[in-house]
């Protein structure tokens, strides 16, 4: 088992599952399988007899979806309807089919969310389709099954890399074998041949290729959605800006610790307890460094101090623009870290333009670790900016359950023998004033 380092945001791109384990915008009921259902538009009086139908497709793509889509359309006629995703992704190959059927039936596929109002209604499947919605990793593809497809301008459509689903919680410490790249390429090609299939464009896989699962998804803008194919109607002229919707550690005493690249670890070299981890720090995928972030015992044991050591490279021969703002966002909770310094590092070997060496600190309290700890799959996220970039990373928590008895027992410890030189200090001032 070989764990790739940089070479897994170039390479390892399609794979199983691309639904994201960030958190979305969207409702939290579009993670259960997808489901299918015929809607009516309503209330009736609203649109007398120019009501439309349309087959709402909302939830996530599962292997079995394909199967029943195929179960749900045996009992319908379909041809030529409209479908409206709301999905945040799924399966790969579950996508591919789904799209296929889509085809065969010469839907027409479009972005939206359905809100039932059957009960306002007489019990009957009334519904109204709101226009502001997601469509997400692979439903994009999805989006490119219909003949005629239409994204209206409150819709987001998104995308990023498709990664192996049991390790895309917390991709850069997982391990990846020889026949994982095996299904990286085989899946990439099914997703180009497909993609060619439907009309779209090659630069649909470009924009998604280019997006690791620890990167915010990539918002596709609608000048990209139309020369993508993604969308075959021109009246939507709105606009929506794309992007994202986003060694060693240098600990708070000064001293240097080893950090696994890995995933979370006890670190040494510092007298006070400390864990940390490295990480790749990208944008769209593309390399600009790294960065280590540290946690370590305050003196009163209730809080941990933060540290983040960040090395960005030299990019054209220049010096990069220093970090003004460094945000730890953990457990629901936004932490801004103070920028200590941010400055050029020693210059490369041979003469090369130096690298940004960024050091910002903060504190967070020792319970907020613990719930970042306690749930596997859970992620903090570091976004940092700069005059040339702004960058937004996820950090799983791999490894941080093992290690983290480990750092409260020794806060504790820190909290005590503080205590004990505070108890120690009063006493010495008592005598002497006496």
């Amino acid at each position: 088992m070989n764990r790739l380092a940089s070479a897994v945001g170039a390479v390892a791109a399609g794979m199983l599952f691309a639904s994201s384990p960030q958190l979305s915008a969207a409702p939290d009921s579009r993670s259960l399988p997808m489901q299918f259902e015929q809607w009516t538009e309503g209330p009736a009086q609203t649109c007398g007899d120019k009501c439309r139908t349309w087959i709402s497709a909302s939830g996530a793509i599962t292997a079995d979806t394909p199967k029943d889509f195929e179960a749900f359309a045996k009992t319908r006629n379909l041809d030529g309807m409209t479908i409206a995703l709301d999905s945040d992704g799924g399966s790969v190959l579950g996508a591919l089919s789904l799209g296929r059927a889509i085809r065969k039936l010469g839907m027409i596929t479009t972005v939206g969310r359905t809100v039932d109002l059957s009960a306002n209604d007489g019990g009957r499947k009334r519904a109204k389709l709101q226009p502001r919605a997601f469509c997400e990793s692979m439903c994009a593809f999805l989006l490119l099954a219909g003949v005629e497809r239409q994204v209206p301008a409150e819709a987001r459509v998104m995308v990023h890399q498709i990664w192996l689903g049991d390790r895309r919680d917390d991709p850069t410490a997982a391990n990846y074998s020889a026949e994982d790249l095996v299904v990286v390429q085989r899946d990439i090609g099914r997703l180009a041949q497909y993609t060619f299939e439907m009309g779209g464009s090659v630069d649909l896989l470009e924009i998604a290729l280019k997006i690791p699962p620890w990167e915010p998804m990539r918002q596709l803008s609608r000048d990209e959605l139309r020369s993508m194919k993604m969308t075959t109607t021109s009246g939507d002229s709105s606009d929506t800006n794309a992007g994202p919707t986003t060694n060693s550690v240098a600990l708070s005493s000064g001293a240097r610790a080893t950090v696994n690249s890995r995933a979370w670890a006890m670190l040494a070299g510092d007298s006070r307890p400390a864990l940390g981890r490295s990480h790749p720090l990208t944008v769209e995928g593309e390399d600009l460094g790294t960065f280590d972030l540290a946690f370590a015992c305050s003196e009163q044991g209730r809080d941990v101090m933060v540290t983040y050591t960040e090395q960005r490279r030299a990019s054209g021969g220049k010096t990069p623009s220093a970090v003004t703002e460094v945000d730890l966002s953990i457990v629901g909770r936004s932490v801004p870290l103070k920028v200590v310094s941010s400055r050029a590092a020693d210059r490369a070997q041979g003469g090369g333009a130096a690298g940004l060496a960024t050091l910002a600190t903060g504190r967070v309290p020792l319970d907020v670790l613990q719930s970042f700890a306690d749930r596997n799959g859970r992620s903090l996220t570091v976004e940092t900016v700069s005059n040339d970039a702004s960058t937004v990373i996820r950090v799983g928590n791999a490894g941080i359950s093992r290690v983290l008895p480990s750092l409260s027992t020794g806060c504790a410890a820190v909290a005590s023998q503080q205590r004990m030189r505070n108890t120690a200090r009063t006493a010495a001032r008592q005598q002497g004033g006496g």
